[in-house]
């Protein structure tokens, strides 16, 4: 099973052998740094954006590896049924998003609250993640401008 852990100043998600062979990539090591938020997410589904680019996935069973977004890549290593801890990310990361199943609610909590202690730069204002940016868009564009003026 997938492993989320602090060492040092990094967060590293620990790959099984298998699931190396699978993502075709080593542990995924980043700095606590690029660390910009930290959820725990009941439906796993929510933490999939994108689409799968490399790596193994199999609706209903798993998926694991890199997906792809307007945004830049996610890493997940998530499984049906079962709760996932999300990792937001910043520059220099490599990820946008990290995103880990985990076996309960409980364990999710308590993961994403020793990341969150952990990460110098972690945004807590809201306990969601955050959309992802629509291309195009900038903070000061107006979402929608009126037709009749």
């Amino acid at each position: 099973m997938t492993r989320m852990l602090v060492d040092g100043d990094d967060l590293v998600v620990r790959l099984s052998w298998w699931q190396k062979a699978a993502a075709r990539r080593r542990d995924v090591r980043v700095p606590l740094a690029a660390v910009r938020r930290v959820t725990a997410e009941p439906d796993w589904w929510r933490a999939l954006r994108g689409h799968h680019e490399q790596g193994v996935c199999v609706p209903g069973a798993l998926c694991l590896g890199r997906r792809a977004h307007q945004a830049g890549n996610d890493f997940v290593a998530v499984r049906p049924g079962r709760p996932t801890v999300c990792v937001e990310l910043a520059a220099p990361a490599p990820f946008r998003l990290l995103a880990v199943s985990v076996r309960n609610d409980e364990e999710g909590r308590s993961m994403a609250e020793k990341v969150g202690r952990s990460a110098p730069n972690t945004d807590t204002s809201t306990p969601w993640r955050q959309p992802l940016p629509v291309p195009g868009e900038s903070a000061g564009t107006p979402a929608l401008k009126r037709a009749d003026g």
